[in-house]
This record gives C-alpha cells, sequence and structure tokens, in this order.
C-alpha cells in the first residue's frame, strides 16, 4: 500500500523557520523524483522544488530560491523541505509528491501559516 505523509507544517512568525518531513512507503521511493508543491486558498498547486532520485539535482520556484532547501535520504525513505526567512506569502498547504514514469503519488498536505 502507497503512502506518502507529509508532517513539520504549523504556524510561524515571519523570518522564521520550519523543516517539512514526507515520508513514503509501498514503492521504490529511491527511483522516484520527490517534489514539494503548495497551494494558498483560491490559488493553483504550484511547484516549489524537486530533486531527483539520486539527490543529485535539485530545482526552486524563484521565489524561494536562496530561502529553501530540498533534500532526501533514501535510506530512511524521507525527503525533506528546510524553510527559513519565512514570508506570509509562504502560508498554504505544502504537499509532496512522488513520480516516476506517469506513476504520481500525493501525500495529504501540512498547513504552514506564517504570521506575527
Amino acid at each position: 500500500q502507497v503512502q506518502v505523509v507529509e508532517s513539520g507544517g504549523g504556524l510561524v512568525q515571519p523570518g522564521g523557520s520550519l523543516r517539512l518531513s514526507c515520508a513514503a512507503s509501498g514503492f521504490m521511493f529511491s527511483g522516484y523524483l520527490m517534489s514539494w508543491y503548495r497551494q494558498a486558498p483560491g490559488k493553483e498547486r504550484d511547484l516549489v522544488a524537486a530533486i531527483s532520485s539520486a539527490g543529485d539535482s535539485t530545482n526552486y520556484a524563484e521565489s524561494v530560491k536562496g530561502r529553501f532547501t530540498i533534500s532526501r535520504d533514501n535510506a530512511k525513505n524521507t525527503v525533506y523541505l528546510q524553510m527559513n526567512s519565512l514570508k506570509p506569502e509562504d502560508t498554504a498547504v505544502y504537499y509532496c509528491n512522488a513520480y516516476y514514469y506517469l506513476k504520481s503519488y500525493w501525500g495529504q498536505g501540512t498547513q504552514v501559516t506564517v504570521s506575527s
């Protein structure tokens, strides 16, 4: 049974940091491209960051470059998103996605709220 479970969201003040985790099971994690997406109320779901299966290549949305870092641990079947210098506009539900040749698995999302 495929499972993709995000954790680590919460309420943080502007300028603060959070680390999101995404634990996966039920598929060959090390072969999958892993990504973080986010969706704010009334907006589309957008790509935040992606990491290759081996972890040797990453890609970021312009709005988070220099502030967010995606990483993965294939031994633990987990992908992370370190978020620093958070801004109110980072407020959204953050989703983890696993993708490999038309197979796509999503988590249930974790809420991140940046507010004073």
